[in-house]
C-alpha cells in the first residue's frame, strides 16, 4: 500500500509539500504542485484518513444522535441532514440512544473520541445537559430545549401553536369531549403542546382529559385501551404524533368504531406515511426536511467561523385530511 512517502520519492519531493499540495494548505511551486498531482493520478494515492484525522483534529464528521430510528420522523430528518452535510463535505454518523441516557452519553463520548466535528441532538433525556458540557463538542439541538453551554444553536418548531391548532380543530370539528394523548413532560415539546391544548379547553370551557403516552406505535395501542375505557364517551383524539395516531386508528377499527363519523383523530408532524394510510390523516405538519438541513447548515457554517443565528423557530400548519370534517360537511356536528 502506496505511502505519502512513496509519493513524495517519486516527485523528489518532500512529503510535506505532498501534504501541502493536497490539503492546500499553502503555496507550492507550479511545478512541484504538477510532479505531485501526477504522482497521485498514476498510483491511486489516497491519504490515510486516521492520520489526517489526528494531525488536523478534523474529521470532517458530524455526528447525529437520534432518541429511536424506528419512527419516521427522525428517519426523513437525518435524511435532510445527512443531505446537507454531504453537500458541504462532511460524512454523517448516525448514533441511536433508544431513549437510554447511558446510551445517549456512550454515543456523545464515542463522537469526542472520534475528533467528531460537531453533534447534532435530539433527545429524550432530562439529564443530558450536564454530560453534553463535558464533551465541549459543538452541539445543535434540534426540536428540544437543553442550554448547554457548548450549544451553537436551538432549532425547533411552535409547539404550543401545534397543539392549540390540534384542539381548535377538533373543536371546529364538533367535539367536545377531546382527549389528548400527551407526550413526556419532561420534554419541552410535549408541554408546549399541552399548553395549547389546554388555552383551548379554557377558551371553549371544556374538561380536559388527556392520558400520557410515549412517541412510539405499540406505546400507541396499549394508551388508546386505557383511554377508551376512562372516556368511554370520547369524541375526538389528539395523537402525540403520527405513528401513535396510527395505532389508535387501528384500535378503533378492531372495536368497532368508524373515523371519523364516531371518533374524530388527528396526528402529528405530518410524516410521508400519514398520507399513505387510509383514510389518510389529518395532523399537524412540521418542516421536517427544512429543520433537518437548518441544522446541519449552521452547524457547519459555525465550524467554518460563519455568521449563525443561534435560535430557529418554525412554523407549524394543520393539514386536514380524512380522520376529521369540519361541521357543515357532513353529518358531524
Amino acid at each position: 500500500m502506496i505511502s505519502i512517502r512513496d509519493v513524495a520519492k517519486m516527485a523528489n519531493v518532500s512529503p510535506s509539500t505532498v501534504s501541502r499540495v493536497m490539503n492546500g494548505t499553502a503555496n507550492v511551486n507550479e511545478e512541484k504542485r504538477q510532479r505531485v498531482l501526477a504522482v497521485i493520478k498514476e498510483t491511486g494515492f489516497k491519504p490515510n484518513e486516521a492520520a489526517r484525522t489526528l494531525y488536523k483534529k478534523s474529521a470532517k464528521i458530524i455526528g447525529l444522535i437520534l432518541p429511536n430510528i424506528q419512527n419516521p420522523f427522525f428517519n426523513e430528518m437525518a435524511q435532510a441532514i445527512e443531505g446537507e452535510a454531504y453537500r458541504r463535505g462532511y460524512r454523517l454518523m448516525l448514533c441511536n440512544s433508544d431513549n437510554n441516557l447511558e446510551k445517549e452519553q456512550n454515543n456523545i463520548d464515542l463522537l469526542k473520541r472520534m475528533n467528531a466535528d460537531g453533534i447534532i441532538l435530539l433527545t429524550n433525556q432530562g439529564g443530558i445537559r450536564e454530560f453534553l458540557e463535558k464533551c465541549r463538542v459543538p452541539v445543535v439541538i434540534l426540536d428540544r430545549e437543553v442550554q448547554a453551554e457548548n450549544q451553537v444553536a436551538c432549532i425547533r418548531s411552535d409547539h404550543y401553536k401545534g397543539g392549540w391548532l390540534a384542539a381548535e380543530h377538533l373543536v371546529q370539528c364538533g367535539c367536545k369531549r377531546i382527549v389528548n394523548m400527551r407526550g413526556e413532560q419532561s420534554l419541552s415539546s410535549a408541554r408546549d403542546r399541552f399548553e395549547g391544548y389546554l388555552d383551548i379547553c379554557r377558551k371553549y370551557e371544556l374538561v380536559p382529559r388527556y392520558v400520557d403516552c410515549r412517541y412510539s406505535f405499540r406505546e400507541g395501542v396499549k394508551k388508546t385501551e386505557e383511554l377508551l375505557k376512562l372516556y368511554p364517551d370520547v369524541d375526538g383524539i389528539i395523537a402525540g404524533n403520527d405513528m401513535v395516531a396510527m395505532s389508535v386508528y387501528k384500535v378503533l377499527s378492531k372495536k368497532g368504531y368508524r373515523v371519523p363519523e364516531d371518533i374524530q383523530l388527528i396526528g402529528y408532524d405530518n410524516i410521508n406515511l400519514s398520507e399513505l394510510m387510509t383514510p389518510e390523516l389529518t395532523t399537524i405538519a412540521q418542516p421536517i426536511s427544512k429543520m433537518g438541513e437548518i441544522s446541519a447548515k449552521i452547524l457547519i457554517d459555525y465550524l467554518e467561523n460563519k455568521k449563525i443565528k443561534d435560535n430557529y423557530h418554525f412554523d407549524v400548519e394543520l393539514v386536514q385530511r380524512d380522520t376529521t370534517i369540519m361541521k357543515g360537511k357532513g353529518e358531524i356536528a
